[in-house]
């Protein structure tokens, strides 16, 4: 039997969640000083770390291929950051990124492959989604600002749109794989799932969005050969999915292209220009093969919004072959896994991060998408063998039995 999880360990997850939600975004109802905010989350991941430890205090962990490369990663890291070429702010995200690992070192002792943790991170999201549902309720003109184009943002606590995108994604992926394992019950799935669909149209977030699609057509057609529910859901899927084509294409398109010209759609919004003065800059051997440093994961003053580049900029070389085998050997153990719901999370987990490296920047440091991964981890962790084994209470010895006695009738 695996062991019982405490408490504590729910509760430090959620708050390496709130760690990962950053200090930057829309401007909120009540004005929120950045040193505050950074103070909160910075302190959360001090929390996470102490009461991941306390709940841990023989230190046992798990072996776990994920856990061993993402600590490897933290080489270039500090390699690249020593130099101070991106200032202290790099040590500070270094040592950041060391609590962040540590933590995930020290809760991987529950990682059992069971459900427990995707609650947990449903949980975490769907309160970060009801402060900017709460928002928009309070005050819609600061919730969907012209500023983003009206998109929504975080109005209570700064969000930002690909944010609130990304964990509306992940919270209605994972609640469906579960609806389909009967794991919880339609009318629980339906007050999660529709909500976080509403949200997920708001912010006009295509990343999140598509990579919210093809992750569950993976991970459900992990699942067909197995599962007559996965077997429905995706027929009806791909019948609802050719109505909306056929019935509401022009509506679809114009919500893709959120009032941008075709030209500017297919430049990934002027990411391309980025991409292309980061990779013609002139780099010496050790910038090619360590990085600059961790910084905010940005290029001449403008986001790079792209995964692999934001660590090749940061970390290198070497980083980009590190973390490119992180998310290799999860999919491939997620491959070799027999069918399951466990798997079949792991997998939309796994697409969707993938997905989104494209145009979304989080992978070489403390973000939602390496906690996203670590959940992938976590269910494909085999069960370790129970250590703890009940003891029974020896039987007391018999006292012998004197000859005469055993002779003597009794009457």
């Amino acid at each position: 039997m695996s062991e019982h999880t405490p408490k504590t360990v729910g509760i430090a997850w959620a708050l390496l969640g709130l760690n990962t939600l950053g200090s930057a975004g829309a401007k909120t109802i009540v004005t929120i000083p950045r040193s505050l905010i950074q103070m909160v989350t910075m302190g959360a991941l001090v929390a996470a770390f102490a009461l991941a430890l306390a709940a841990n205090l023989k230190l046992r962990i798990r072996p776990t291929a994920f856990v061993f490369l993402l600590s490897l990663l933290l080489v270039p890291s500090v390699i690249s950051s020593a130099d101070l070429e991106s200032g202290f702010g790099a040590l500070f995200r270094c040592a950041r990124l060391t609590l962040f690992v540590a933590t995930l070192w020290l809760l991987s002792r529950w990682w059992d492959g069971s459900d427990t943790f995707v609650r947990y991170h449903i949980r975490m999201y769907c309160a970060a989604l009801a402060t900017a549902a709460a928002g928009l309720v309070i005050s819609p003109g600061a919730a969907m600002p012209e500023l983003y184009g009206g998109r929504l943002v975080g109005a209570l606590w700064p969000l930002t749109p690909p944010q609130i995108g990304q964990y509306a994604a992940v919270i209605i992926g994972l609640t469906v794989l579960l609806l389909l394992g009967r794991r919880t019950d339609r009318r629980t799935a339906a007050v999660i799932i529709v909500p976080s669909f509403v949200l997920l149209a708001l912010t006009h977030t295509r990343t999140a969005t598509v990579g919210m699609l093809l992750g569950l057509v993976l991970a459900i057609g992990s699942l067909v050969l197995t599962s007559a529910a996965a077997r429905r859901f995706f027929a009806w899927s791909v019948v609802v999915a050719t109505v909306a084509g056929v019935g509401f294409a022009s509506a679809l398109q114009a919500w893709f292209l959120r009032g941008q010209s075709k030209e500017y759609f297919t430049s990934l919004t002027g990411r391309a220009k980025v991409w292309d003065a980061l990779l013609a800059a002139h780099r010496t051997t050790v910038e090619q093969l360590f990085g600059t440093g961790l910084g905010d994961k940005s290029f001449g003053g403008l986001p790079i919004d792209n995964s692999w580049l934001a660590v090749y900029n940061e970390q290198g070389l070497i980083g980009v072959g590190i973390v490119a085998a992180l998310v290799l050997v999860l999919g491939t153990v997620a491959l070799l896994r027999p069918p399951s719901l466990a798997r079949a999370c792991a997998i939309f987990l796994i697409s969707y991060v993938a997905i989104s490296s494209y145009t979304e920047a989080g992978l070489g440091d403390a973000s939602a998408y390496l906690l996203h991964l670590a959940l992938a981890a976590s269910l494909l962790a085999v069960p370790a063998p129970a250590t703890d084994v009940p003891l029974v209470a020896p039987a007391a010895p018999r006292r012998p039995i004197p000859r005469w006695a055993r002779d003597r009738e009794v009457t």
